[in-house]
């Protein structure tokens, strides 16, 4: 509930770091509370079993901070196309998945899809600059760097 205490004072300390906030309700009759820059309201309905949000409301919650975060990493530049490329494969699963993003991209095999990624100090990003730039490390994260993060800015 956005009359909570909790609630109140995390979006007061937004506020006073300078942060914008965003009040998500799926309450009809909601409190608003008056420090907000956003509410978002997602008209989910009564739940089929009344006082229990985990339902529909706590899936709806779920599904637009979803969309946000997925904004988020998309504006960040932290996404080409629809691969997250900004990964740093810091263990078994993500290396696994850092070198099929690179296979799909660049269409190396695992061999040197996983040589490009060790030499790329880990990072997905980096590695498919040095391969579609055809660059060593320095001059890849130096691109990477002139272009705030933003592969396509640097490979399109």
């Amino acid at each position: 509930s956005g009359a909570a205490k909790y609630v109140q004072s995390a979006l007061n300390y937004g506020h006073e770091i300078g942060s914008k906030t965003i009040y998500l309700t799926c309450t009809a009759k909601p409190f608003y509370p008056a420090n907000v820059d956003l509410t978002i309201f997602v008209d989910v309905g009564p739940e089929i079993i009344t006082g229990s949000t985990r339902m529909k409301a706590g899936t709806a919650t779920k599904m637009v901070l979803n969309m946000i975060s997925t904004a988020t990493m998309i504006r960040l530049g932290k996404v080409y196309g629809n691969l997250m490329v900004d990964l740093m494969a810091v263990n078994e699963k993500l290396v696994d998945r850092g070198i099929r993003i690179i296979q799909d991209f660049t269409n190396l095999n695992f061999k040197d899809s996983h040589r490009i990624l060790v030499a790329a100090k880990m990072s997905v990003k980096t590695a498919l600059v040095m391969v579609k730039k055809d660059c060593n490390l320095d001059v890849a994260e130096k691109l990477l760097l002139d272009a705030n993060g933003f592969l396509r800015d640097v490979i399109d």
